[in-house]
């Protein structure tokens, strides 16, 4: 059984959406953040392209700490996110976080742009 299957297998992350909620969810390790904001309709988290890099409408502002954990953004990433109007140093886009044990705990602000 991989990570993805077992409901062991999940750890917390913390949302904050557009409307300034505070929105704490369980999510699947091995699945992307995007994904788990979709399956648990967090405010502001769409994923039009359906998690291909290309709409940036899953844009989020991680907290400095969280960034330097999760790493910077892919080259494709960075293109796509340099549309974005409001884009700051620790912009990501959720579809490319794919999460793991090391990332429990994890918060995100929905980006509002």
């Amino acid at each position: 059984m991989d990570d993805r299957q077992s409901s062991a297998a999940r750890v917390n992350v913390t949302f904050k959406t557009p409307s300034g909620e505070l929105r704490e969810i369980r999510a699947a390790v091995g699945s992307t953040l995007m994904e788990a904001a979709v399956e648990n309709e967090v405010e502001g988290i769409i994923g039009e392209c359906g998690g291909s890099c290309a709409c940036a409408t899953c844009h989020v502002k991680l907290p400095k700490d969280w960034f330097e954990r999760v790493g910077p953004p892919g080259d494709m990433e960075i293109n796509t996110l340099y549309f974005r109007a409001h884009r700051q140093a620790t912009s990501r886009l959720a579809c490319q976080i794919v999460l793991s044990r090391e990332l429990d705990g994890l918060h995100a602000e929905v980006a509002t742009d």
